[in-house]
């Protein structure tokens, strides 16, 4: 009794027209939601329902202020919550509270291999975007890495449809639990930046089913996305925004999807948008959003009956539900921002990504016993990655930079000196950095990528693979002079390396956000033993990659025909034998790991059946370290092409010096599935199968077959 009339206050107080019973089920969680839903409904007039399905700001759809209804607010991005704009404007709002806590990018949070961390993230996103007040977080992101070239690539999990899919799960729990929706994007195969708006992506069944669709069916159907955002190009001939078979099909259809589909800023081109499956149109061009196409447009469409009600209708269901479980969620939490822990989260994630490359006569980590005098050369030193990228920028509350770290690490008993080197688009001298190099005990370079346009950055992909700006000859000079270097790589793809041979030691350290110099130094210096692994190969040379190599990438400004099919990756690596520079799964350590004494719980299973697959990872080295053994699957005699292996598990482990951890994973049918183009569906061939564990792709260190009946 006492909410009823509490709402019928509200009621009167906004001169709201409705019945209180209609006002008891929307307000009421204890409720059914459909209930609500359906309540909501029957009080909207037509131009009510329109304007919900479009942009009233920059990142604002319609509400209903006569019954209370907000607006849906959204914000970019994946890796923290964007500076406020102003309501009609891209022009920052000014404020003096929006400096967020900047996470690493989501290679780099791929990179650790830690379901349990994507669930911290995702916690950290939550709380941030809710006490920003924000209901929709536009991401994460998970098109597949398919060429070292895209400018997006670091914003995604990765090549592999597995790897993605485990970690967007508990990503999108964590953000979702805080009462803020996760938008995944992009749908559907937005793998280039060049010609994103426009390019028509031409690919196989096996190719959409088996890499492309995977991690986003994972975050509908398993993690409850409330949201999507369509990609900006075309796929078989129809942009994404007005893909019948994309939208309304695949994923309204055969998934069961219940939220918004959401477009990209100004990624509608039509009113065909409205009918095939676009929920809210949002950032297109006309300067006035009555004239975008699902405002007035749609409007008169449905006014003349053009369009059928229930078209509008099933677009402000979804609508509803998600603010009913965001802005008018009961009991919402108030959210935190910047806070202790939330930079800790960023530190430990970062940490824990750095992948270790290479470490020649174990150089690192640094003996501060031995080393007196480091010369820290390169511009990413000391240069912030937080203030780029496109949708991605940040305003950070701080930004460790690497530089700043290792002057906390070293200390007093160390004498850090910093000298750029190279410089993006600016002229420097590098014979004082190689003069300084000279005279010091160790040097270590940070170079890499940035958010350059011609480097790691919406609206762009790279022209190549080398590191710019003199780069690779700095590093040869330094090398001439001292032998004692370590290589720290910042960047979200893979880079050349035709210094590899002379380098002792190299680091990959992503943009790892907030913490991300202290926790460069953390590795560097043995305060944390590294445990990152690749998400993605690192091509020998770019001809190598497979859709490079199958003449398959950038298309001709028209089509890109995805030629390669099926063999992204390590896919095509191990298939056809090709040697990458760093495999996909391939990270080192400062300890070592023994793996033995695998078991199958069955020699002969059905598909009914969950195969148990044990072994064991000991520590063998002196160092307590983290290893993610990763279980890999082979059809060896299969009546079509299938890759050489497949990873369908892993896990991530932790070791004192000389324990043993038995480890068991689950293999069932899914795993053992291909999409059958003929049949329309996965199939599981009967037949023999070999399960590989390994530290790598290729680092493979246990194998048994079994049968499948």
């Amino acid at each position: 009794m006492q909410k009823i009339i509490q709402s019928l206050i509200v009621a009167f107080v906004l001169n709201i027209s409705i019945n209180s019973q209609s006002i008891v089920n929307y307000t009421n969680s204890a409720l059914p939601l459909e209930d609500r839903v359906e309540a909501i409904l029957k009080e909207l007039t037509l131009k009510e329902k329109v304007m919900m399905c479009h942009a009233v700001a920059k990142f604002s759809s319609g509400g209903v202020p006569r019954l209370g209804i907000p607006e849906l607010t959204m914000d970019d991005g994946p890796h923290g919550v964007r500076a406020e704009v102003l309501r009609d404007s891209w022009n920052a709002a000014g404020w003096n509270n929006d400096s967020c806590t900047v996470m690493p990018a989501l290679t780099c949070l791929a990179a650790t291999w830690n379901t349990d961390l994507a669930k911290l993230y995702g916690n950290v996103i939550g709380n941030e975007a809710r006490w920003r007040n924000k209901s929709i977080m536009l991401g994460p992101g998970v098109n597949i890495y398919r060429i070292p070239l895209n400018g997006r690539n670091f914003e995604y999990m990765g090549e592999d449809p597995y790897l993605a899919s485990r970690m967007v799960v508990p990503y999108i729990q964590g953000v979702q639990e805080k009462g803020v929706a996760s938008c995944v994007k992009h749908y559907m195969a937005n793998n280039q930046e060049y010609m994103r708006g426009s390019i028509n992506v031409e690919m196989d069944d096996r190719a959409l089913y088996e890499i492309y669709l995977p991690a986003f069916k994972a975050a509908i159907i398993e993690a409850n996305a409330l949201s999507i955002m369509c990609a900006y190009n075309k796929f078989r001939g129809s942009y994404c925004s007005e893909n019948d078979f994309l939208q309304n099909q695949i994923l309204k259809k055969d998934w069961g999807f219940k939220g918004v589909v959401i477009s990209d800023w100004g990624a509608v081109h039509s009113p065909k948008s409205a009918i095939n499956g676009m929920d809210i149109e949002m950032g297109s061009h006309p300067s006035k959003y009555s004239d975008y196409y699902l405002a007035d447009t749609f409007y008169l469409a449905l006014k003349k009956e053009d369009i059928p009600m229930s078209v509008v209708d099933d677009k402000v269901r979804r609508i509803l539900r998600v603010i009913l479980q965001t802005a008018l969620k009961e009991n919402r939490q108030w959210g935190a921002f910047t806070t202790t822990e939330h930079f800790a989260a960023s530190r430990k994630i970062a940490q824990e990504g750095i992948v270790l490359l290479k470490n020649e006569k174990a150089i690192l980590p640094i003996d501060t016993k031995k080393v007196k005098t480091i010369a820290v050369i390169g511009e990413n030193a000391d240069r912030k990655m937080s203030l780029g990228g496109g949708s991605a920028e940040l305003k950070a509350k701080y930004e460790i930079s690497p530089l700043q770290g290792i002057i906390n690490a070293a200390g007093s008993s160390v004498k850090v000196t910093y000298i750029p080197g190279y410089a993006t688009r600016r002229n420097t001298n590098a014979q004082n950095a190689v003069a300084l190099a000279k005279k010091s005990d160790m040097v270590i370079f940070v170079g890499g990528l940035n958010h350059d346009y011609l480097e790691d950055c919406e609206g762009g992909d790279r022209l190549s693979m080398d590191l710019l700006w003199g780069q690779n000859d700095l590093i040869d000079q330094i090398m001439s002079v001292n032998s004692n270097t370590v290589v720290v790589l910042i960047s979200g793809n893979a880079v050349a390396m035709p210094w590899l041979n002379k380098v002792p030691a190299v680091l990959q350290a992503w943009y790892a956000g907030s913490e991300a110099g202290n926790a460069l130094a953390d590795v560097l210096f043995g305060k944390v033993n590294p445990s990152g692994k690749l998400p993605f190969t690192f091509p020998a040379k770019l001809s190598d990659c497979p859709a490079i190599a199958k003449g398959a990438y950038p298309g001709n400004d028209t089509n890109v025909i995805y030629k390669e099919g099926i063999y992204v990756g390590y896919r095509y690596y191990d298939t056809y034998k090709v040697n990458p520079l760093f495999c996909f799964g391939y990270g080192l350590s400062y300890t070592q790991f023994e793996y033995s004494n695998i078991i199958l719980s069955k020699p002969l299973i059905k598909t009914s059946d969950t195969l148990i697959v044990s072994f064991t990872i000991k520590n063998t080295g002196a160092l307590m370290g983290g290893e993610v053994a990763q279980l890999y699957i082979k059809d060896v005699l299969s009546s079509l092409d299938r890759p050489e292996k497949e990873l369908k598990a892993f896990t991530k482990v932790f070791l004192n010096a000389g324990e043993s951890k038995n480890i068991s994973m689950k293999i069932s049918k899914e795993a053992l599935s291909y999409y059958s183009t003929t049949k329309k569906g996965w199939f599981a061939e009967p037949g023999d199968f070999e399960v590989m564990i390994g530290a790598s792709s290729k680092d493979i260190r246990l194998k048994a077959a079994f049968i499948l009946q």
